[in-house]
Parts: C-alpha cells; sequence; structure tokens
C-alpha cells in the first residue's frame, strides 16, 4: 500500500460528533483514487464505477494526520480496480478500509474505452512515459 496524501483534520472537517464527517474523508478518497488512477492509466479520461463496503473501524479527531494509501490491484480491459486504507499517520491506527474501488477508463463519448495497462507503474516512471 502507497500512503502518498496526507490530510489534517480541521474544524470544518468535523460532524456534529466533533470528529471527522464521513463525507468529507469519502470524498478525500475518491479525488486521491481518480488522480492514482489517471496516472496509472495514463489518461484523465476515468471515472468512479463502484465502491465495495466502506469499513469505518476508528474515528479522526480535529487536528489529527490521517493519510490515505491507495494500491491497484487488478487491471481489466477499460478498468482499474483499487484498495483502500485511511490510517492515522501518528498512531498507524486505522481509520477507514475500502476493498474495492473501481475506476473506468471513458472515450470522449463517456463509453468505456480500453486502456492498454496491465501493471502498476510508479509516479514517476508513468509520467515520464511518451
Amino acid at each position: 500500500m502507497n500512503f502518498y496524501t496526507r490530510k489534517w483534520v480541521k474544524p470544518e472537517d468535523l460532524n456534529a460528533h466533533g470528529t471527522l464527517f464521513g463525507g468529507s474523508l469519502l470524498s478525500w478518497i475518491d479525488e486521491e483514487a481518480a488522480i492514482y488512477s489517471i496516472i496509472q492509466l495514463g489518461t484523465n479520461r476515468c471515472v468512479t464505477k463502484y465502491m465495495s463496503e466502506i469499513n469505518f473501524i476508528n474515528s479522526a479527531k480535529q487536528g489529527d494526520i490521517i493519510e490515505l494509501g491507495i494500491k491497484a490491484v487488478h487491471f481489466g480491459r477499460t478498468s482499474l480496480t483499487l484498495t483502500c486504507q485511511v490510517r492515522n499517520k501518528i498512531t498507524l491506527k486505522t481509520i477507514l478500509t475500502i476493498e474495492k474501488i473501481v475506476f473506468v477508463s471513458v472515450n470522449e463519448n463517456g463509453e468505456p474505452a480500453p486502456h492498454g495497462k496491465t501493471a502498476i507503474t510508479y509516479t514517476d516512471e508513468r509520467l515520464r512515459e511518451e
């Protein structure tokens, strides 16, 4: 699992109980997963297709630093399947897991399109491809 993105939990990220609002966290995850998919598939024409069960394990509170981990686990013809873990940067306690997030590469009409990728490439390698 690669943990590239860190977020600082601020007052505007909290719910009525004073802990991290799940909707804010899911928004951060969707954005991070989209960026990861764009880099892996080499195109910004990809969309979120599916998220499996979201398992909230521990909460985060104001002032916590959390990190989002994303990993590609399967390359389909038009899709990329990821897994996600969010953890507290300091305590390393898991906050959330998502077993399966699927992104689909699409053409200019929004229809699934083959992406031609078959394996994880690390960010700096993929960005240098021509």
